[in-house]
């Protein structure tokens, strides 16, 4: 069976780092050809398209599919995914990301592939944005699932989110944990010479986040929280790792609160090399605003770091309460920064919640059992359709 997959752009970050693991899983199931269709890559966020292009014939780029709303190049993208699939000839299209999961979808439908299943790595609509936006993604949505199969989601947030919206019914969305390659943050360690190199000593208390420099990803939040902390805590440091548009403005609002030489941006970095700074984390912060389930979490869990997150969509799925860290209601920084400030003073209790944070995401969040769970679903679905008697 051919799959193809089909997503907006291969900026690093978790939707398409998981898209790429889940491919590579997948080329060991037998009996499955993939493909994969993505617009053109571009921005500070750096690109995983060469990663993409290692696997002989996998990659087709599509130039007009590109992120913001564009009628003319949406158009001629619809169009052309509708041809790329008919040549294909795929049974199965598996679509990420919201312009590509919307175009992907329509253009699969039209090119007469058996089954469409979308997934929802975070929200294309919801309080983040204006009402007339939420409208028009909302119906988007809307006539898009009335060609889709079934749905993945990395958080049970995105079904309840879909569904209050009247979007699908409970059977076709199933929950799978975006997996990743959990041995480099198992084996990850306090290494003093990467803190040395970054200007960290061994007694800074090091808060992380992991992240791109966008809106909605809380930074301008968490710099906030940690000028609170810092009088209390006056060891500690905010450890940025990622880089995007907003890395100028994050530096202008640490210089005026007087957190220059306390706040230490990496910029891009690889991620293969993102393990290895979660390990001279003491813990993690994520006060992001609009995320299904940022891939972070469970990255700082499973090294052991207890976490601190605002409660948007699925983050106590993860950040479990009391038991692998604690969850701040979303835009309350002083909470945010009371719960780090808890953290930073009692070392037992950062080693229990990161010991049980390790334990769950080694048990849910391995590539593996990600792969297996999609590859199981496609299955089924495939099994369905030629057994339907109106297919």
């Amino acid at each position: 069976m051919r799959v193809t997959h089909i997503i907006t752009r291969l900026v690093i970050g978790g939707a398409q780092e998981n898209t790429l693991a889940t491919i590579a899983g997948l080329r060991q199931k037998p009996g499955l050809e993939l493909h994969l269709i993505s617009g053109p890559t571009c921005g500070p966020e750096g690109s995983l398209e060469d990663q993409a292009r290692q696997i002989p014939g996998l990659l087709t780029l599509v130039p007009e599919l590109v992120r913001p709303v564009h009628p003319l190049k949406d158009f001629i993208a619809l169009r052309k995914l509708e041809q790329i699939l008919r040549d294909q000839k795929p049974g199965l299209v598996h679509t990420h990301s919201g312009k590509a999961g919307i175009l992907g979808r329509l253009a699969a439908k039209r090119a007469g592939v058996p089954v469409i299943i979308h997934h929802l790595h975070g929200p294309s609509f919801g309080n983040f944005q204006s009402a007339p936006a939420n409208w028009i993604f909302t119906a988007a949505e809307k006539h898009a699932a009335r060609v889709t199969d079934h749905f993945f989601c990395s958080a049970e947030a995105m079904t309840r989110r879909y569904l209050a919206a009247g979007i699908g019914h409970p059977a076709m969305f199933t929950r799978i944990f975006s997996g990743f390659n959990l041995e480099p943050f198992l084996q990850a360690t306090n290494d003093l010479a990467l803190r040395r190199q970054l200007g960290l000593a061994e007694s800074d208390f090091v808060i992380g986040k992991i992240g791109r420099l966008f809106r909605l990803k809380g930074h301008a939040d968490l710099i906030t929280a940690f000028a609170r902390v810092l009088p209390q805590i006056p060891q500690a440091r905010l450890l940025l790792v990622g880089d995007g548009l907003l890395r100028g403005e994050l530096e202008s609002q640490a210089r005026k609160l007087g957190l220059s030489a306390k706040v230490v941006f990496t910029g891009l970095v690889p991620p293969a090399d993102v393990a290895r700074l979660v390990g001279i984390m003491d813990c993690l912060a994520h006060l992001s605003y609009r995320e299904a389930l940022s891939r972070a979490l469970p990255q700082a869990l499973a090294a052991g770091k207890p976490v601190v997150a605002y409660d948007f969509d699925g983050a106590d799925e993860v950040c479990l309460e009391n038991r692998t860290g604690f969850v701040v209601r979303t835009g309350d920084t002083e909470t945010a920064a009371q719960r780090l400030c808890q953290l930073a003073r009692d070392a037992a209790l950062r080693e229990c919640l990161g010991q049980a944070g390790r334990a769950f995401v080694k048990a849910n969040f391995s590539v593996e059992k990600m792969v297996d769970d999609q590859y199981q679903v496609y299955l089924k679905l495939t099994a369905q359709k030629r057994t339907d008697p109106q297919t």
